[in-house]
């Protein structure tokens, strides 16, 4: 079953399912709401700032020539450590993250970002982010893994 899931559902369809689920949780259970001064402020800049490291990382890999399809890691060409890169192994998905608490904060649901924002990271790194490392591993040897252990998988 596991080896079923991964990599095979898009991290975009699994943000999507993420923010809905964050959508359902406020909707459902409206007592656990709260309300912080200039929430939508917050909200507003850690979308931007997730936004902002999420295309920064998709120009990196352009810039460097390799694929930014997540369902494919085996067609990387190079190791790009550079950049977000050397910041976070993942500037794409931390950036999603960052979006969905982001939504969280919007929705004045904190709830929602206790159950749904684990799980997202979870699932990514359990289904990804995990099976991506293996085969850049695979492809890369020594490089890829002298970046492991200089990088963190998130931040």
């Amino acid at each position: 079953m596991r080896e079923a899931l991964e990599l095979k559902v898009p991290p975009i369809i699994v943000w999507l399912v993420a923010a809905t689920g964050i959508w359902a949780v406020d909707r459902l259970l409206p007592f656990a709401s709260a309300a912080i001064p200039g929430q939508r402020w917050i909200a507003l800049a850690l979308a931007v700032a997730g936004l902002a490291i999420a295309i920064r990382g998709v120009l990196v890999f352009r810039r460097h020539g390799t694929t930014v399809h997540p369902n494919h890691p085996e067609r990387a060409s190079t190791v790009v450590t550079g950049d977000v890169f050397s910041l976070t192994r993942n500037p794409m998905y931390l950036g999603l993250g960052l979006v969905l608490f982001a939504w969280t904060l919007e929705l004045g649901s904190p709830l929602a970002a206790l159950l749904v924002l684990p799980a997202f990271a979870i699932y990514l790194t359990e289904f990804q982010i995990k099976p991506e490392e293996r085969a850049l591993r695979e492809s890369f040897g020594g490089d890829y893994e002298r970046y492991l252990n200089s990088v963190r998988r998130w931040l």
